[in-house]
């Protein structure tokens, strides 16, 4: 289907414009005179599908949810809500989506749909979510429900950056230390112990043999293990095999793997009941619960739970079979399948694994830091001691 701008005369000879889908010039002739129009002339639009969600930050989404919801709510008429959006949005990418969303439903398309042409904008999730709005006539519930994930989407990000960021600081001042002590300091101290003219200890010789590996090849020390990441990323994208390994892989690692465990079952269970109290099937829930996962392990094991589901297993025997969800998430989900209170399970795991989450991710953080500085204590200890072991030996064989 192309989009068309058009120029019509209505039966009473009035002359109107617009714009409509059709499958070419022909078939927007018959559309138009299905409406009672005749055709006059008509130009092809550009589709506004280049339009990437780059530059659309998740603040900026769940500003727009929050204002549509709340048009929605006050029985504002979809075009009419969009448009009041367009006018007041900041964001220049986020004003041309709505723009072109606005087309799109003039031309005859529902607001899922419009959404759906944008899918670096709106996920498949969310398009879904807001489709079964649509049709059960609770699209403004279903945008409150979309607000609160988002948020919590919001919150999470911002838990990882916390956790992140000022320990990469830390480490990069920590091998900025490290460089500068093995290929200036060092050195010189070594001249200094080649003039004592005695043996020199183990510890200040693998020293000495370290700093001068540094200085001599100190741009493959530099440059390989970036030319290593820069493989390994993408390998991850190029291999999904390997990607696969790496991402379960991920989920095993010491003290990281049970938090990143915790915080997808937290986000699977989230946009499951989500979808699910809105009116969605079990396997579209399956489905999306896949995209949602971030982890090609845990999808693939949604993916395999969706069908014993569809072969008419149940849904907490599937999810157990995946080895994935702890115990805790099984048994509510059975007692939940059992008293037909699934939607309210899924919100209990999700709040239960949301503060467990949290409250990890502050251990970590606690944790990381005295990590750190013990590695720089260790490395500085090591250099003090090298250095100073020698010259203490020197004293003491001197005769007062």
């Amino acid at each position: 289907m192309e989009a068309y701008r058009y120029k019509a005369v209505n039966a009473r000879g009035h002359m109107l414009q617009g714009r409509i889908d059709a499958a070419n010039p022909a078939d927007l002739e018959v559309r138009l005179s299905r409406l009672g129009l005749d055709l006059v002339n008509y130009r092809e639009l550009r589709r506004h599908h280049h339009v990437t969600g780059r530059g659309i930050r998740r603040v900026d989404l769940i500003t727009f949810c929050f204002h549509l919801e709340h048009l929605v709510r006050a029985g504002v008429p979809i075009l009419e809500g969009l448009a009041d959006l367009r006018d007041t949005i900041d964001n220049k990418r986020l004003r041309e989506v709505t723009a072109a969303m606005i087309e799109s439903i003039e031309g005859g398309k529902n607001l899922s749909q419009s959404m759906a042409d944008f899918p670096a904008v709106f996920p498949s999730v969310f398009v879904s979510l807001v489709r079964a709005g649509e049709q059960s006539g609770q699209l403004n519930r279903v945008l409150a429900r979309i607000i609160e994930n988002l948020k919590w989407q919001d919150e999470q990000a911002a838990y990882t950056k916390k956790l992140l960021l000022y320990p990469a600081i830390v480490t990069v001042v920590v091998i900025a230390v490290m460089f500068f002590l093995m290929l200036y300091v060092v050195p010189q101290l070594i001249t200094f112990l080649a003039t004592m003219g005695q043996e020199l200890p183990l510890q200040t010789r693998a020293l000495i043999a370290t700093s001068d590996f540094m200085v001599a090849y100190w741009y493959l020390v530099l440059f390989v293990p970036l030319a290593l990441a820069v493989g390994a990323v993408v390998a991850f994208r190029a291999n999904p095999r390997f990607a696969e390994r790496i991402d379960d892989w991920m989920l095993h690692v010491p003290i990281v793997g049970p938090v990143l465990k915790k915080l997808i079952v937290t986000r699977v269970c989230q946009v499951f009941s989500i979808m699910y109290s809105s009116g969605i099937t079990v396997l579209e829930c399956m489905r999306n619960a896949e995209q949602v996962a971030g982890n090609r392990a845990v999808a693939n094991a949604m993916r395999e739970a969706g069908r014993q589901i569809a072969d008419g297993g149940g849904i907490s025997r599937s999810f157990a079979a995946t080895r994935l969800f702890p115990p805790l998430v099984i048994r509510m989900l059975r007692v939940g399948e059992n008293t037909g209170a699934l939607e309210e399970a899924l919100d209990n795991v999700s709040y239960f694994y949301a503060r467990d989450v949290a409250e990890s991710v502050a251990r970590l953080q606690a944790l990381i830091m005295p990590v750190i500085t013990m590695v720089l204590g260790v490395v500085l200890f090591w250099i003090i001691a090298s250095v100073l072991g020698p010259i203490y030996d020197l004293f003491t064989q001197i005769d007062f």
